[in-house]
């Protein structure tokens, strides 16, 4: 199932303590709400990711912006993490190294 969704972000909301340094550059991390019923014709909201122990704390959430959804096939599907891809022991026997 697909879903299509524009958005904009306020990047002077940005807290600087919240970017992370990876391996392939600076990311910065998001939770993405997508809503049922509209308000100003955007039914998608932006906000910082918080921590375990900020949503314990029932910290406010930073909301950076918001968008729409522009095209969907009507359902919205969990994303399930893969597996990492094992090599049969067969092939791992003919490796010259």
């Amino acid at each position: 199932m697909s879903t299509l969704i524009n958005a904009s972000i306020n990047i002077a909301k940005l807290p600087k303590e919240k970017f992370v340094k990876g391996k392939n550059g600076v990311y910065y991390n998001l939770t993405i709400s997508i809503s049922d019923e509209t308000r100003f014709g955007n039914n998608v909201s932006l906000m910082d990711s918080q921590t375990k122990d900020e949503r314990d704390a029932k910290k406010p959430k930073n909301y950076l912006g918001n968008g729409k959804v522009i095209w969907t096939e009507g359902t919205v599907t969990l994303a399930e993490k893969e597996e990492d891809a094992k090599i049969p022991a067969s092939v791992e026997e003919d490796l010259p190294f």
